[in-house]
């Protein structure tokens, strides 16, 4: 999906963006774009799938604010790698003294989205005791406090989330097959970035846009060789890498057209790739020269200290355009 992103009105934030802000010219995009139109129309329970980084949790938001709970609250919850104390407590709340260092009573998420969304990413990371719990707050609109015995109720619009394959889990006993049904009263997909390549275009143009309101820059394009590169790329992390890959152009690039040695991409190994530097350039390396260094570790090294002399020196700038820490690339240059 693309959010709109022009000079005639303001910009957008994933905040505030409703349905209305989101266009694509992929037909797989733009059926998940019509279901979500219906959805928000209803009280149902939504749940969405696709792959990490595909935009599920802009998705939900979106829908909340274009639904009759607009004016209520949003509330996110990410259930992956808790104990089921600790979601209990995160999804229900406690009293004071339920548990060691439960110094006061606490509203979980479920309480405090009260007429309004629950968003939960990642659903199918719940225990099979958590999903019991679950359901019935799901069906019901009831409660309790960790630590309580009080039967609370809210009445709360529950979008749930997960990148897993849920179907898979159901038919492995993995996923309660009751709570699958009633989370799913709509259930949107949400195509990988690779699947859409209408979107691609639009969507590098609303990033540099993003990227230059954030970085005071005024970018006005791309190299030939650069979009070539962005439109060959499998991007396995969806719009989240999008993201990343073209902050770090913007901020690697002088003048007003991105050229390709700034758009980095990782390559399978984990390791930044950009366009071999050409002949003659004080990084090229002969590959038939006596001597030549050809490891995988000495073309990394070549790599680094070619962005790092984009960035004038700056170790910082070089480590945010590299995606690495500073003290990762610290220890690379040192080794």
């Amino acid at each position: 999906m693309t959010m709109r992103d022009t000079n005639e009105r303001r910009p957008v934030t994933p905040g505030d963006a409703t349905l209305d802000d989101f266009q694509s010219d992929d037909p797989a995009m733009q059926r998940c774009l019509e279901l979500a139109r219906v959805a928000a129309r209803t009280d149902l329970p939504i749940l969405i799938l696709g792959e990490t980084g595909t935009g599920k949790s802009l998705l939900a938001r979106a829908i909340h604010n274009s639904s009759p709970r607009a004016g209520r609250s949003f509330v996110a919850f990410n259930s992956a790698a808790l104990s089921d104390t600790l979601l209990d407590s995160q999804l229900f709340g406690h009293e004071k003294g339920a548990f060691t260092g439960a110094q006061r009573q606490v509203k979980g998420k479920f309480e405090a989205a009260h007429d309004g969304t629950l968003f939960i990413d990642e659903i199918a990371n719940m225990t099979p005791a958590a999903q019991a719990k679950i359901l019935r707050a799901v069906e019901h609109g009831e409660f309790e406090r960790l630590g309580s015995e009080t039967l609370r109720t809210a009445d709360v619009r529950v979008i749930a989330a997960t990148h897993w394959p849920l179907r898979e889990f159901l038919d492995r006993d993995r996923f309660r097959r009751d709570l699958f049904y009633r989370i799913s009263g709509l259930t949107l997909t949400v195509p990988p970035l690779r699947e859409r390549p209408n979107d691609l275009r639009s969507l590098i143009a609303a990033e540099i846009a993003r990227a230059n309101r954030q970085q005071g820059k005024a970018i006005t394009g791309l190299d030939r060789a650069a979009m070539d590169r962005l439109m060959a790329h499998p991007w396995p992390g969806n719009l989240r890498e999008l993201n990343r890959v073209i902050r770090a152009a913007v901020a690697l690039t002088e003048g007003q057209t991105i050229p390709p040695e700034a758009v980095l991409i990782e390559t399978t190994d984990g390791h930044p790739s950009c366009p071999e530097p050409a002949r003659g350039s004080a990084d090229a390396v002969d590959p038939s020269a006596d001597g030549a260094d050809l490891t995988l570790r000495a073309a990394e090294l070549r790599h680094i200290r070619r962005v790092l002399e984009m960035m004038g020196g700056n170790r910082r700038r070089a480590a945010r355009a590299l995606g690495v820490s500073r003290s990762t690339l610290d220890r690379k240059l040192s080794s």
